[in-house]
């Protein structure tokens, strides 16, 4: 892996691109620092040139090189979750460029816990525009060979592999920049774990019109399979898949089915993080297999599911209803 990390620090200091491995998904990495390096990323993944991208760090040692006017509570959280999959808003450095922050004057930062990627941040020491591997709104990659499907050799000729993810969704984003930090994304970090390492309850804005910043993975549609998802109740899902009779299609659900529905059945864990861990390699595989639609029945809505709920959510075509 050494020979491995020589050769990633090489074509991130020549400003080409390479797939990392972190906890959470798989990144599409270049140097922070090289305007014409992070462009690359957006042209690989047809990504709006408006929406920013997190710097990834090795530690809080690195917060200050990036961040103007951090907070105490910056100091905190990073005290508890760093290295690990928490990334925080905070007021940019004048030298940190638009193409990293998509022209606002905001930068978001994180320091993954994968320890390949660790000490390959240690070894760079600067930072690494990462967002994930994948072409933009499709499902995130959660090991190397997902993002040898998304990018051809061509475009992406170093992929670091670190086994599956450990998270397997994204990271948790909090805004540090108003009166109040704001939970923008639930990810890998419990809102109420932060809550109290903050000791204040935090607002969840939920959409990048409410929260009055873009960030990663706010859009409404993100995460998607190309084949038509569609995601409601146990009993919404059974009925949809008997109307469907005759087609091709998958159920994913946690709790045994009611009907003798003819469909490729997919059991998930009971547990969120569990589920999380699977669901993108899960939606990835059924998206190979030429279905008419995917059938998705949702988690019980519980606080320790959020961050499931909001990629399911996005990733949705639609949601059934009554």
């Amino acid at each position: 892996m050494t020979h491995n990390l020589d050769q990633a620090l090489a074509l991130l200091s020549a400003g080409e691109l390479v797939g990392i491995p972190t906890e959470t998904v798989y990144g599409l990495a270049a140097d922070a620092a090289q305007p014409l390096a992070v462009a690359k990323i957006f042209a690989a993944k047809g990504r709006p040139n408006d929406h920013p991208v997190i710097v990834h760090i090795a530690g809080k040692e690195q917060l200050s090189d990036w961040a103007s006017d951090i907070p105490a509570a910056a100091w905190q959280l990073c005290d508890a979750f760093w290295p690990g999959p928490l990334t925080l808003i905070l007021k940019k450095q004048a030298h940190v460029s638009h193409a990293v922050t998509g022209g606002q004057d905001t930068v978001g930062l994180r320091a993954p816990a994968h320890p390949i990627t660790h000490e390959l941040l240690k070894r760079f020491g600067g930072g690494l525009a990462a967002p994930s591997a994948n072409q933009f709104g499709h499902i995130s990659p959660t090991t190397a060979q997902h993002v040898r499907d998304e990018f051809p050799p061509e475009i992406l000729s170093l992929i670091l592999d670190g086994g599956a993810c450990d998270v397997g969704v994204e990271s948790t984003i909090v805004s540090l920049v108003g009166p109040k930090p704001v939970l923008l994304r639930p990810g890998g970090v419990a809102r109420s774990a932060i809550e109290a390492i903050l000791g204040q309850t935090i607002e969840h804005k939920k959409t990048t019109s409410s929260a009055n910043i873009r960030v990663s993975g706010l859009l409404d549609s993100h995460y998607a399979p190309h084949t038509t998802l569609l995601t409601g109740t146990h009993a919404q899902i059974e009925a949809e898949a008997m109307r469907r009779s005759g087609q091709k299609i998958a159920i994913v659900h946690i709790f045994a089915l009611t009907q003798n529905i003819s469909a490729q059945s997919v059991v998930m864990p009971d547990n969120a993080n569990d589920y999380a861990q699977v669901i993108y390699a899960t939606l990835r595989d059924l998206d190979q297999q030429n279905l008419d639609a995917i059938l998705l029945a949702l988690p019980q809505a519980d606080p320790a599911w959020l961050a499931v709920h909001d990629r399911l959510g996005r990733a949705a075509h639609h949601k059934l209803s009554d």
